[in-house]
């Protein structure tokens, strides 16, 4: 991987760590410089832990957008073998915003073709323009829906995963129906007869995530944030003011833990110390578990079942919430 990234609000560990690198190369000839150079690693270790533990939903935004964090073809590779990529909507063009494939886990000790959707990101500029910054038009979710029927019709499974500030907004995607092709999603994924699990990687934003993001379950990374609107979206409409984006990050509750405590999210996946941009195989290995574990249940369910009940969970969120409260 690149040269790490650090945070503004990791500056202490980054000056720690420059500090410590500095200190190595004598050490390696100088014993009391070598347990020096051991106490400011523990030193370093649990300053982490203490940021890390602390963290603002702010501080969480800047995470989970992260340059160096996993994206959905990360996890893609790394969770299923032979993934085979399907391409376009069958009306307009390939949207490549989204990724769309079939590929082979295993489960219950046995092989399991699943379908996996993913929103990605670019790592450069160039791939970003490509990606289209993982905004996606409406031939994106037109496809990501192509893929999902071909899942139901041969009793595939389908993994989603999440991570984008929200659909495209531009004139053409709005001519070509984009809020369309976002109710189209939510009402057909709402009757697939086959598990769906989606899993939020990164980023959550409004209409653009819950095109791909209604499933059985719906589990979240740790420093993932989810949201009717991205905060600076918030601040712009409430504030009059984007830079105020902080103030709305704090207001709109959509960590995580926010989410798991409203019954929104059913599992928060832990991260790595850091983020999951630190250790991104050990970031892979936790969401493939998880992943795992939730299909396991719901192969074992039946699909006439499996509706009734996800009909039933999207009817239920927020209707024992206390009035006033989040």
């Amino acid at each position: 991987m690149a040269t790490e990234h650090y945070l503004e609000f990791e500056r202490p560990i980054l000056e720690l760590t420059r500090r410590i690198q500095e200190l190595e190369e004598a050490a390696r000839t100088d014993e009391k410089m070598r347990q020096q150079v051991q106490e400011l690693h523990e030193r370093c270790a649990e300053m982490k832990r203490d940021i890390y533990a602390k963290l603002t939903p702010a501080q969480r935004v800047m995470i989970a957008r992260h340059p160096q964090r996993p994206y959905a073809m990360d996890y893609i590779n790394g969770m299923v073998r032979n993934f085979v990529e399907l391409h376009g909507d069958r009306g307009f063009k390939d949207d490549l915003a989204v990724v769309c494939g079939m590929g082979e886990m295993d489960i219950n000790g046995k092989t399991v073709a699943v379908a996996l959707v993913g929103q990605q990101k670019g790592r450069s500029l160039d791939e970003n323009l490509k990606r289209n910054f993982a905004c996606m038009n409406p031939e994106g979710y037109r496809k990501a829906l192509r893929v999902m029927r071909l899942a139901e019709k041969f009793s595939m499974p389908i993994v989603s995963f999440i991570d984008t500030m929200g659909a495209y907004p531009g004139i053409g995607a709005e001519e070509r129906g984009q809020a369309e092709a976002i109710a189209r999603n939510l009402r057909d994924m709402s009757v697939l007869a086959t598990p769906i699990v989606c899993v939020v990687i990164g980023e959550g934003g409004s209409g653009g995530a819950l095109g791909i993001g209604v499933g059985d379950r719906l589990l979240m990374l740790e420093h993932a944030w989810y949201s009717v609107i991205s905060p600076e979206g918030c601040a712009s409409i409430l504030f009059r003011d984007s830079t105020k984006w902080q103030e709305a990050a704090e207001a709109l509750k959509f960590t995580a833990a926010d989410l798991h405590r409203m019954k929104i999210v059913d599992e928060i996946i832990p991260e790595p110390l850091g983020g999951a941009h630190r250790d991104v195989p050990e970031a892979v290995t936790r969401v493939r578990e998880a992943v795992t574990r939730h299909l396991r249940a719901l192969l074992s369910v039946k699909p006439e079942r499996l509706v009734r009940e996800r009909y039933l969970r999207y009817r239920s969120i927020g209707s024992k919430m206390p009035r006033g409260k989040v």
